[in-house]
């Protein structure tokens, strides 16, 4: 059976340029195979450059990792265009298309691209349209079940991956607005870089104190983790190529090391995903895998 790789999707939070830096040094020596670099949330952090992230690429490429450069998933300027072109003209990399600007911009320069979770592509005919464009891997919607994962494996073009987000916070909505400087009482122009204070967003409580939601500035995500280390066997039995797991600033290498274990029949699912939640500090969720709402337990 061919083996199933893991990815360490594009952090999704404002990490400081030195802990950025320490996080993908501890990548290299991993069972990480793939890597997503660059900025996808919002077009003003700016702790690293596109230069910068080419140059952490290189040195993760050199260790035997295949590297992938994000796009914005919500470009909303002219600015943020350019550097969507400059990151296509790369020069290097394959990129992950986060809208379909993304994708028609790569397409027009025949630059191989990833279709990232956040385009809704969830069908055969869809695949085929973006694989024509040029895509060799999809990143499947985050709400899809298994058995819409089935179908459009079943039905997707000859040559294209398919990647399913295996771990992590789902990231479930974008805004125009800034919820994070809003939190703090500052304009989205203004915003202070308040994103830098929550290396793991800002978690929003119900009523009743219970984590519901985090803010990670333009982004909404959920407040619980999502694991599909209890159903990896399932995942396999599809076809899957690759597992995504979204980072968090603490013991992101650990989840790497429980579902690779697993993966290689090391440890039993049950077993990685109740070691899973230990390091999570929480149950992780698994709702949408099975056809029922996100939040919900696997």
């Amino acid at each position: 059976m061919k083996r199933t790789r893991i990815a360490l999707g594009p952090n999704l939070y404002y990490w400081r340029r030195t802990e950025v830096e320490a996080f993908y040094d501890d990548a290299i020596g991993s069972p990480v195979d793939v890597v997503y670099l660059g900025e996808v949330v919002c077009g003003k952090r700016h702790e690293l450059s596109l230069g910068d992230w080419v140059a952490i690429g290189r040195r993760l490429s050199a260790a035997g990792k295949e590297v992938v450069l994000s796009s914005l998933a919500l470009p909303e300027s002219e600015t943020d265009l350019r550097l969507i072109r400059r990151l296509i003209d790369n020069g290097e990399f394959a990129i992950e298309a986060n809208d379909m600007g993304a994708v028609r911009l790569a397409g027009e320069a025949r630059v191989p691209f990833v279709i990232g979770p956040h385009i809704n592509a969830y069908n055969p005919a869809a695949l085929a349209l973006l694989r024509r464009c040029g895509a060799i891997r999809w990143v499947a919607p985050i709400d899809l079940s298994r058995d819409g994962l089935k179908n459009a494996r079943a039905g997707a073009p000859e040559g294209l991956e398919v990647e399913v987000f295996a771990y992590g916070r789902l990231p479930l909505a974008f805004s125009a607005r800034c919820f994070t400087a809003r939190a703090h009482d500052r304009g989205k122009d203004d915003c202070g870089f308040a994103c830098l204070d929550d290396p793991d967003g800002l978690v929003l409580k119900t009523t009743e104190d219970e984590p519901l939601l985090v803010l990670n500035g333009v982004q909404t995500q959920s407040a619980r983790p999502y694991s599909l280390a209890g159903v990896i066997e399932q995942i396999a039995a599809i076809g899957t190529d690759v597992l995504r797991l979204s980072p968090q600033s603490r013991h992101t290498f650990d989840v790497v090391r429980e579902l690779r274990a697993c993966l290689d029949g090391v440890v039993v699912p049950a077993a990685a995903a109740a070691a899973i939640d230990r390091l999570a500090g929480a149950r992780a969720s698994a709702g949408f895998w099975s056809g029922r709402a996100g939040m919900e337990s696997g």
